[in-house]
């Protein structure tokens, strides 16, 4: 996945397997941070739309001794 660029479809958490479908990228209204915008495929008790910073959605994470990208693109929609 390209840190520049995040294409809307389904994405697969690499942690917990959970599927998310990323909606777009908005910007925060007072630091102009970017920010991706995604809904839970899942049934989520806290909340069906998150947003996490673009830099932490598109980081690499560490599971099992492997370095892995936090979510991984599946399709488009």
């Amino acid at each position: 996945m390209s840190k520049e660029n995040i294409e809307p479809g389904i994405y697969k958490h690499s942690k917990t397997g959970n599927f998310y479908r990323v909606i777009g990228v908005a910007k925060h209204s007072e630091t102009s941070e970017e920010l991706v915008v995604y809904e839970a495929l899942y049934d989520n008790p806290d909340s069906k739309l998150w947003v996490r910073p673009k830099n932490m959605f598109t980081e690499e994470v560490e599971i099992n001794g492997q370095k892995v990208p936090r979510f991984v693109f599946m399709k488009k929609e």
